[in-house]
């Protein structure tokens, strides 16, 4: 234990250096650490440099002076004016303050299992741990905080012990030296308050012969013990040596003398003799008693003034309670509005993921027919498209011109009716368009589809002329028509070997759409 350091003091104000590195256990890092005490960051300071310091290193580094910053040197990073710590030139860094304060900590003294973060740890552990070392101020010995009680009434060599009669204190060293000057001191305290004790016991026995004659039976039976009492001092006394006893003078000399008698037969003779003292001793009861009587009062007042307190605090009591009903009222109001507000933001979000959507379709978009599709991860979607999940795909819309035909294309990866799980199917669909007034109706115009060879060699085409008596080519009335195109485009099997119509998981589709006439 002797060998451990005193666990630092506790400080909330800047003028300690850094937190120790072991609050932190194993998650220090490095721009948690003071540029010079190399410590966790206290009350951190940046300098104009950029480096942080601790409030208490940097205000020690400035108070000679200017100085230059000992981290701009050894990161070869020195610059003047800005490297030059002075007074006044830092800046507290209450981001980096709340960073440090908000990190877990545990305690760095041995054995203590507190956990918190160093806010708490500053605020409330530091300094008041059990486990803290701490230095005796009397021996200079280490001990934990827990110890220092036990220490300081067993172990400390430097101890005081004090006499059981007088008090006075003794140094425990000085009490080894002086053994033989002590043992006289406690013998002569001793002496001393035998006598003390002696003469005490003696007023009760005057006091006791002043009764009347029909207290005689109680006085004798007192008269019995005070007898017994002083045969026990006497034998007391007896063992100590009668060394240092002080004489008794006047009138307790004889009555000392006649109580280590046989007191019974004496007894009736001597209170006889003060019967007048009866009168003395009623009023002096009598007096005690108005005495009681005049407290009893005061205490009546007091609890009156205690009920009207205790009114008082009621209505107070009462008066909050409504004023607490009140916010409640309110808080729930606060909270309908929030909960109206959250709806709100919820239908908000909904709408910018719907624009989102149109402004990326929008960028996908072309004007002149032509329309090319880039589908990625072909695998899994055609893996979704056999387990059903998503057995249909729609592209962007693209147009024959900027005011045109609106149309888009529509792709089964697991093929739809005849060409289900043999084929791919590759449709075509008009959709209802801004300018549909204003176009020649039934749709009639070529469509060429095709699924693009990658190395550009066989491309997949099929292409095909509207039926113009097909509801699918006629004035879209919903959002978009029927599709119409080719459930056998291509065979599954030449996707299934290698190709080069998949690479890096994505295949290209290419639609034309004639615009001769148009």
């Amino acid at each position: 234990m002797a060998a451990q350091e005193p666990s630092p003091p506790s400080s909330l104000e800047g003028n300690k250096p850094g937190f120790p590195k072991k609050i932190l256990g194993n998650n220090l890092e490095d721009k948690h650490l003071c540029n010079s005490c190399q410590k966790i960051l206290r009350r951190p300071l940046q300098a104009q440099c950029g480096h942080r310091f601790c409030s208490f290193c940097f205000n020690k580094i400035v108070s000679s002076g200017p100085q230059k910053c000992s981290a701009c040197i050894k990161e070869d990073l020195f610059e003047e004016p800005t490297s030059i710590l002075k007074q006044g030139g830092a800046f507290p860094d209450n981001a980096a303050r709340r960073e440090v304060e908000a990190l877990a900590a545990v305690c760095p003294n041995e054995g203590c299992t507190w956990t918190g973060t160093v806010k708490e740890f500053e605020a409330g552990h530091e300094g008041n741990c059990d486990f803290m070392i701490i230095m005796c101020p009397s021996c200079k010995e280490l001990m934990r905080a827990n110890e220092q009680e036990r220490h300081n009434e067993r172990e400390c060599p430097e101890r005081t012990l004090n006499c059981k009669y007088c008090k006075e204190p003794f140094l425990l060293k000085n009490i080894k030296v002086e053994k033989e000057k002590i043992h006289d001191h406690e013998r002569q305290c001793s002496y001393e308050h035998l006598n003390l004790l002696l003469h005490f016991i003696m007023g009760i026995k005057v006091s006791l012969e002043s009764l009347q004659p029909q207290s005689l039976e109680v006085a004798s039976q007192k008269l019995q013990e005070l007898h017994q009492c002083l045969r026990e001092l006497e034998l007391k006394m007896s063992q100590l040596g009668g060394v240092g006893m002080a004489p008794m003078q006047g009138a307790c000399a004889p009555t000392l003398a006649t109580s280590f008698t046989p007191l019974p037969s004496a007894m009736g003779a001597a209170l006889e003799l003060q019967l007048q003292s009866e009168k003395t001793k009623v009023a002096e009861l009598s007096r005690r008693c108005q005495e009681l009587e005049l407290k009893v009062n005061t205490f009546e007042n007091i609890v009156c003034v205690l009920n009207r307190e205790m009114e008082r605090s009621c209505t107070t009591m009462e008066a909050y309670n409504r004023q607490h009903r009140l916010d409640q009222d309110k808080i729930e109001i606060l909270n309908n509005k929030v909960r109206q507000l959250e709806r709100t933001v919820s239908l908000r979000d909904l709408s910018i993921v719907e624009m989102e959507g149109k402004m990326r379709d929008m960028s996908a978009a072309t004007y002149d027919g032509i329309f090319i599709w880039k589908i990625s991860d072909f695998t899994k979607k055609r893996q979704d498209a056999v387990a059903g999940r998503a057995p249909a795909m729609f592209s962007p819309a693209f147009y024959t011109s900027k005011y045109g035909y609106k149309m888009c294309l529509r792709i089964y990866l697991n093929g739809d009716g005849t060409g289900r799980g043999t084929h791919l199917s590759l449709f075509f669909v008009v959709m209802r368009g801004h300018s549909d007034a204003l176009l020649k109706w039934p749709f009639n115009q070529k469509v060429t589809l095709m699924l693009l060879d990658q190395n550009n060699r066989e491309h997949i085409i099929d292409a095909f002329r509207p039926d113009i008596s097909s509801s699918s080519f006629q004035r879209p009335v919903s959002d978009m028509n029927i599709a119409s195109g080719c459930p056998l485009f291509c065979p599954l099997s030449k996707l299934d070997l290698k190709n080069s119509y998949i690479r890096d998981d994505t295949i290209f589709i290419k639609a034309i759409v004639d615009l001769t006439g148009l």
